[in-house]
């Protein structure tokens, strides 16, 4: 991969109000991605950046005035890394993402994070501070082959060896399945792989949209061939039957093995012990107007 366009801005906040509804304030001290994932939605920011590179080749270093008042933010939840990775691997030499963590400290801010990263190891007791801290990793692979194909990022075993290290320290963790590639994420073996090390799972489908669309459908056109009638059928004939039979096949496998399984609500409170919640983000209103028509959903694309 050649080197990202590095490039110093200054501005007035690193704290965004949000309309998510996982956090009250958003936070990015990078702008850009170095990570370079052929499945990335995030390059719709260049609309608001004024960036006409590839999403992927460029990386912004913000710079913004010291924190006035952080207990401001005692109680509130801040997602780190809503667009942006916030420890890519130039967080090494910028330190942007600590720089914050240090400003926030005693504030009683509640953080999430999420990254595909195990840079964030160096600072696992800076972040055991926050109150209700959740950090989280995206993994939809343990095959390193096609890991490598989609990503830059770190290995997937790194990912979960700093996900155990972050759960033994007390701190609660989420493996993040997303997306998943119809046909190619092992969902069942991803789960029973973190579920030791992890608070919650969540799971997203492969949302292909804009122009990383044809790019994936050409990748599995020519890796997975066999496969690539599925995807027309769900990423061109916006058919969600896939995803139906996979939220029946993972609902009667968590049962199974004894894990809670819940739709679009990840709000169930349990005990740092208790074992994960396996929680299902694939468009279940859809796929539920979809059931009651007694079809599938043709509408649009997953």
């Amino acid at each position: 991969m050649t080197e990202p366009i590095l490039k110093t801005v200054e501005v007035r906040s690193i704290l965004s109000k949000s309309n998510l509804p996982v956090c009250e304030y958003s936070v990015n001290p990078y702008t850009g991605c170095t990570h370079g994932c052929k499945y990335c939605y995030a390059s719709f920011m260049k609309r608001f950046t004024g960036h006409t590179e590839d999403w992927g080749t460029f990386l912004d270093v913000k710079i913004w005035p010291e924190i006035k008042n952080p207990g401001k933010y005692a109680g509130k939840e801040l997602f780190i890394g809503s667009v942006t990775d916030p420890y890519l691997p130039q967080e090494e030499t910028f330190q942007r993402t600590r720089s914050l963590l240090m400003q926030l400290k005693g504030s009683g801010a509640k953080l999430s994070i999420a990254t595909k990263s195990d840079l964030i190891l160096r600072d696992l007791d800076l972040i055991k501070t926050f109150p209700d801290a959740r950090v989280s990793w995206s993994i939809n692979t343990l095959d390193e082959t096609f890991r490598q194909d989609m990503d830059a990022a770190v290995s997937i075993e790194r990912r979960l060896s700093a996900m155990e290290a972050f759960h033994q320290a007390g701190i609660r963790t989420t493996c993040f399945i997303s997306p998943i590639f119809p046909g190619i994420t092992d969902v069942e073996a991803i789960i029973q792989r973190a579920r030791e090390h992890c608070n919650l799972i969540w799971l997203e489908n492969l949302n292909l949209r804009g122009s990383y669309k044809p790019a994936i459908m050409n990748y599995i056109k020519e890796k997975y061939p066999r496969l690539f009638p599925l995807y027309q059928e769900i990423y061109t004939k916006g058919n969600r039957s896939y995803w139906e039979m996979l939220d029946a096949k993972l609902k009667a496998f968590t049962s199974g093995i004894g894990l809670d399984y819940a739709v679009n609500d990840d709000s169930m409170n349990r005990p740092f012990d208790a074992p994960p919640v396996v929680v299902n983000y694939f468009y279940h209103e859809q796929i539920k107007k979809s059931a009651g028509k007694g079809g599938a959903c043709h509408a649009g694309t997953a």
